[in-house]
């Protein structure tokens, strides 16, 4: 039997906007912070003509080449140097875990080349990475999608049914907005839009403006400039760059959660009620049929946030929660 991680908020630390900021500011990201995990750059070349930029983390001893290896795919505007990713990598390399982040497109610090960017629900490209991965390495599979990454890991799991088992062996999807209605709408009003909204559209909008200058008349400038809500950019921009009719009929059909129950493989989702990008009314309440699904929902942790320890804390407690979830027999 998987154990269910456990986590609670500690006393120094409370609220959902404290507990998502100060895990990504000022926590500590290592175990040790004198040796934070080190990476190795590969471009894969995608069948578009595209690239994708993969970090593998460096090792002093390389590992066996059957080694379990973690796959994780990062949030919207992730990158290797977001606290999820620092952590995730340096609990894999202590457990003798392989680590790889492949970065979605324009993510990886240089802008893509082709006339789309990544989305929620981007469950081919999820499917022609992981591809990638497994032809480089010959052990099993485990993967973590994070925020936007666990939406669309979850989304190839459902797309992929029973064939997901032959690529993974378990995934975990850690604060994912799988209502990205609900979540979207909850990120454009109150103290989100006033403190999330503008720092994703601080990367967001220079990228597309970039890409427009890459392909001149892919969308209309002038909107762009006054979206300030995501709705509004992705209404103008990420919905009809990647075959959505517009923001809605992307928040609705890139979603995981309509067809949770799709899924065939040891799958956990992690939330925490107070996260503010993802209401808890927007959560399931049970887990969905089929018994491949399980739901952990902390009181606290706010949003890829879940500190702990003593003053300053740290995050590491609940993503060697997750591994030891991952590792765990069904």
């Amino acid at each position: 039997m998987r154990p269910a991680p456990v986590y609670r908020a500690p006393r120094w630390l409370p609220g959902g906007h404290l507990q998502t900021i100060w895990s990504a500011r000022v926590a500590r990201h290592h175990v040790d912070p004198a040796v934070p995990p080190r990476f190795r750059r590969e471009r894969w070349t995608t069948p578009d003509g595209d690239f994708v930029d993969a970090d593998w983390r460096e090792d002093a001893t390389p590992l066996p080449g059957d080694a379990p290896l973690l796959v994780l795919f990062h949030g919207l505007e992730g990158n290797r140097d977001s606290q999820y990713v620092q952590s995730f990598a340096d609990l894999a390399r202590r457990r003798g875990w392989g680590f790889v982040l492949p970065h979605f497109r324009g993510c990886s610090g240089e802008l893509n080349l082709a006339p789309r960017a990544y989305h929620s629900g981007d469950h081919a490209e999820i499917g022609w990475m992981l591809d990638q991965v497994r032809a480089r390495h010959a052990g099993p599979l485990h993967a973590v999608g994070v925020s936007l990454g666990g939406n669309a890991l979850l989304r190839w799991a459902e797309e992929q049914g029973d064939a997901a088992g032959a690529v993974l062996r378990s995934l975990a999807a850690v604060c994912s907005p799988i209502d990205l209605a609900a979540g979207g709408h909850a990120l454009g009003r109150g103290l989100a839009r006033r403190i999330y909204t503008p720092m994703f559209l601080r990367t967001m909008k220079p990228k597309a403006l970039a890409k427009l200058a890459q392909h001149p008349g892919l969308f209309d400038r002038e909107r762009l400039l006054a979206a300030q809500t995501l709705h509004a950019f992705d209404d103008v921009f990420t919905a009809p760059l990647h075959g959505f009719r517009d923001a809605d009929d992307y928040w609705a059909r890139a979603s995981a959660k309509p067809a949770l129950a799709d899924i065939r493989l040891p799958s956990l989702l992690v939330h925490a009620l107070n996260d503010p990008f993802v209401p808890a009314a927007s959560l399931p309440r049970t887990p969905p049929p089929g018994g491949h699904v399980r739901l952990w929902q902390a009181g606290t942790g706010g949003h890829v946030g879940f500190a702990d320890g003593a003053f300053p804390g740290h995050v590491l407690t609940l993503p060697a929660q997750v591994l030891d979830w991952l590792a765990a027999p069904a």
